[in-house]
């Protein structure tokens, strides 16, 4: 489990591409955290190297969440992803969308945050891209407390914005974990949402 304590989290994810990866270590030892029973979320069920998706995936797990040693720099980064089977232009495209997300995540202003009991309602361009799968379980994220608005349509434009040809309520529950894992006072949120994308149950709750 990704431990908060050995890598500061307040700051941006272009920290990942612009300094010394190398400064990234992961725990000492992997450990799973236990099950939360009742939770409509299961672990991801493939590892196929074939889009930008799958490219966020193996840079969190091998490089923020793991004791493989990094590389010092992105061309070095980019290099291992290639050898590990990725396609080029899918590791340009996960490059792009974390430097997007450093810089929206730098403009956000997180004092202001404050809880919303309404509705988030989706315009049609939205309703196109995040189904209601995907909704309802912004939905549930939000109702229990891991997403605050403020990083729900941080996760929502992120979604919007990843380049493939479909996205699922598996691939939005990664998006949620790599923008609560820089989110200034959302090591709580982050930690559970760790849990829920490796150990949730696999019902989900329509």
């Amino acid at each position: 489990m990704y431990h908060l304590a050995q890598v500061d989290c307040s700051r941006n994810l272009e920290f990942l591409l612009s300094e010394p990866i190398s400064r990234l270590k992961g725990p000492d030892t992997w450990t799973h955290p236990p099950v939360l029973q009742g939770l409509p979320f299961s672990a991801r069920k493939t590892a196929v190297n074939e889009n930008v998706i799958d490219v966020l995936i193996y840079i969190y797990e091998n490089y923020m969440d793991a004791e493989e040693s990094v590389p010092t720099d992105q061309i070095l980064l980019e290099e291992e992803l290639v050898q590990a089977g990725f396609p080029q232009g899918e590791i340009k495209k996960a490059f792009n969308w974390l430097d997007e997300l450093a810089w929206r995540q730098g403009t956000l202003s997180y004092g202001d945050a404050q809880p919303n009991r309404s509705m988030r309602l989706y315009n049609e361009r939205e309703q196109q891209r995040i189904d209601l799968e995907i909704q309802g379980m912004l939905l549930y994220l939000e109702q229990a407390g891991i997403l605050d608005p403020m990083s729900r349509e941080l996760v929502i434009e992120r979604a919007m914005a990843i380049e493939t040809e479909e996205l699922t309520a598996d691939d939005v529950k990664w998006i949620v974990l790599l923008v609560l894992l820089n989110q200034p006072g959302q090591e709580n949120a982050f930690a559970l949402m760790e849990e829920l994308v490796y150990n949730g149950e696999p019902t989900y709750l329509h």
